[in-house]
């Protein structure tokens, strides 16, 4: 419920701070449904239990590219595949973001635990400025003068009702009216953030998981439930590219994340990272691949309910799941 209320408030803040979809989802919407995330790696780094939040970071990125594809048969079914919807240039630019954060995790995991500079570790320092260069070129971007040939877009006359009652909604709806509920709706989801954060670190007790292999599967697909309310909420409105930013630009901040929990734990957090952890890394890499391929070339192309793209990256994440179990024993 509350990131169906997330969905709604960032398209009337989109529209009356001139933001643009894609930016949108990436600075507010993508932020706001990481808060569990958030609310987990803090728990985990004042507990000293850094590799339940390192596994919830690295396998929430591979579920949270998933979860396109959960989009796409769900929110969209026969109509068309979600990339073939969405013709922003900053979903490419936010694509690449994302390698490019997950390249600084590889780089910084290979520095020795001892390189902390006071409470700054140099490879989180480094994920959190390709963050903010990426922001600002993506920033940039919207005056670049690029756009996608073919056919005008068309929404089926469901979508062209529900566009029009949700712009006589947002019409009616203050701007001071907007900010609030999105404030609330994201403290709801911080708040089922720190009980996920907590329950998990007894459920993978009991359960004797590793906190990677928990962090990185139920705990994942736990805190991604935002990102598919969210997600689902905007394909029925029409935002495709909302969609599709939320998740990208949800993937390209978790990262940045490492560096919150290297600060309050005073230790050097990539370092510590495991094969499982490195494997999850290079995971994240290739689901995106796969999805900024079907960006640019927007192919229409159906297998039952889903893209080309979305049944490669559905069909990869199972086998890397399956490496994962294989790594695990």
């Amino acid at each position: 419920m509350a990131g169906i209320r997330l969905s709604a408030a960032t398209d009337i803040i989109d529209d009356r701070f001139h933001l643009g979809a894609a930016l949108g989802g990436l600075i507010l919407l993508a932020v706001a449904t990481n808060l569990p995330e958030m609310a987990i790696t803090i728990s985990a780094a004042l507990s000293h239990h850094l590799e339940l939040a390192i596994g919830n970071i690295l396998g929430g990125i591979a579920v949270q590219t998933v979860v396109l594809a959960v989009i796409d048969a769900f929110g969209l079914g026969r109509q068309a595949p979600l990339t073939s919807l969405s013709r922003s240039l900053n979903l490419v630019l936010e694509g690449t973001l994302v390698t490019a954060v997950l390249m600084g995790v590889v780089m910084g995991a290979q520095l020795p635990k001892t390189a902390v500079w006071g409470r700054l570790e140099p490879g989180t320092l480094l994920i959190a400025v390709l963050w903010g260069v990426g922001m600002w070129l993506i920033s940039k971007a919207q005056a670049i003068p690029w756009k996608a040939e073919g056919p005008a877009l068309t929404f089926p006359p469901e979508v062209q009702h529900a566009r029009q009652q949700q712009q006589e909604r947002n019409d009616a709806t203050s701007t001071v009216r907007a900010v609030l509920t999105f404030g609330v709706a994201a403290l709801v989801t911080l708040g089922a953030g720190l009980v996920l954060a907590l329950s998990g670190e007894a459920l993978a007790q009991h359960l004797h998981l590793s906190g990677v292999v928990f962090g990185a599967t139920v705990l994942a697909v736990a805190t991604a439930l935002p990102e598919i309310s969210t997600g689902l909420a905007s394909v029925r409105l029409g935002d495709y590219e909302l969609a599709v930013s939320d998740i990208f630009g949800g993937n390209a901040f978790l990262p940045v994340l490492f560096l919150v929990a290297s600060l309050l734990s005073g230790q050097a957090v990539l370092p510590q990272l495991q094969r499982s952890d490195l494997y999850l890394t290079a995971l994240g890499v290739l689901l995106t691949g796969v999805y900024l391929y079907g960006l640019v070339f927007r192919s229409r192309r159906q297998w039952g309910l889903l893209g080309l793209d979305s049944w490669g990256v559905v069909g990869l994440y199972a086998l890397g799941l399956l490496g994962l179990w294989v790594l695990a024993r």
